[in-house]
């Protein structure tokens, strides 16, 4: 995720941020765990183009996520990213590494340790490390899923969560928070609409996130916010996406689409 708050934040979905316990298409059991597999549909939210697809594959053991990978194709099915997850470490903080070699973009967290976790970006080649403090509550890029679900009672019960939100984009840490929005149906299932912002001024200039949980089975069923990947026009993040994690491919997604073991 290349500079600004404004997308650094968005490693949410995929953040998400999206990799994210969503629908899975596919379960297979291996080794006494279970491999989760499901397909992720970006589109430009204004426009309704299509942008990309995520392949996820993730690894649980009961309701714990240990690991999984997304990988990010164009819609012409080209790779143009890839992600890597490990949760052995703490179930909110995870050590991955997103790789964008079209951008010759890295971020990364290479190590959660009892008192830090290490940071690391690079951007053409330029590589940075940088220690921030592991304080209470820390939460960073897909965790931030599994706190939500942790914490999704008191969501709906209408409490606003504040936590810090580890960025490796950026290096640091800021202040976040999530909150209710309100609750509906979403092809006839009952869910609940949340709000993530800066928990500061930050959020005068960053925008929200919007993120949509089924209440049954607390799914992830949909994301608007700023996207983790470029748009290949300008060099900048996709600034209004809109990821989707139907059980069936929407209208607009390739046929075919992506292999799971590409």
């Amino acid at each position: 995720m290349t500079t600004p708050l404004l997308r650094t934040l968005s490693a949410l979905p995929a953040l998400a941020l999206l990799g994210l316990l969503l629908v899975p298409l596919q379960g297979v059991h291996a080794a006494g765990h279970d491999m989760h597999r499901f397909y992720g549909y970006a589109f430009d939210e204004a426009s309704g183009k299509y942008l990309y697809t995520e392949v996820h594959s993730h690894q649980y053991d009961g309701d714990r996520w240990l690991s999984g990978s997304v990988h990010y194709y164009g819609p012409d099915n080209h790779l143009i990213g890839e992600k890597v997850l490990d949760f052995t470490q703490d179930p909110y903080i995870p050590l991955f590494r997103l790789k964008l070699p079209q951008q010759k973009y890295e971020e990364a967290i290479t190590a959660v340790g009892p008192a830090g976790v290490e940071l690391e970006r690079s951007i053409d080649g330029h590589r940075e490390h940088e220690r921030i403090d592991r304080v209470t509550g820390l939460v960073a890029d897909a965790g931030f899923h599994t706190f939500i679900v942790d914490h999704l009672d008191e969501l709906r019960a209408g409490k606003t969560l504040p936590f810090p939100f580890a960025v490796a984009g950026r290096l640091t840490s800021y202040r976040f928070r999530i909150s209710k929005v309100a609750e509906g149906t979403l092809d006839g299932h009952p869910v609940l609409r949340l709000k993530g912002e800066a928990d500061s001024l930050l959020r005068l200039v960053a925008p929200a996130l919007s993120l949509t949980y089924d209440l049954t089975t607390h799914y992830l069923v949909e994301y608007r916010g700023v996207s983790n990947l470029h748009d290949p026009a300008t060099g900048k993040a996709y600034p209004a996406v809109r990821i989707v994690f139907p059980a069936r491919p929407p209208a607009g997604a390739p046929n075919p689409l992506p292999s799971f073991d590409s």
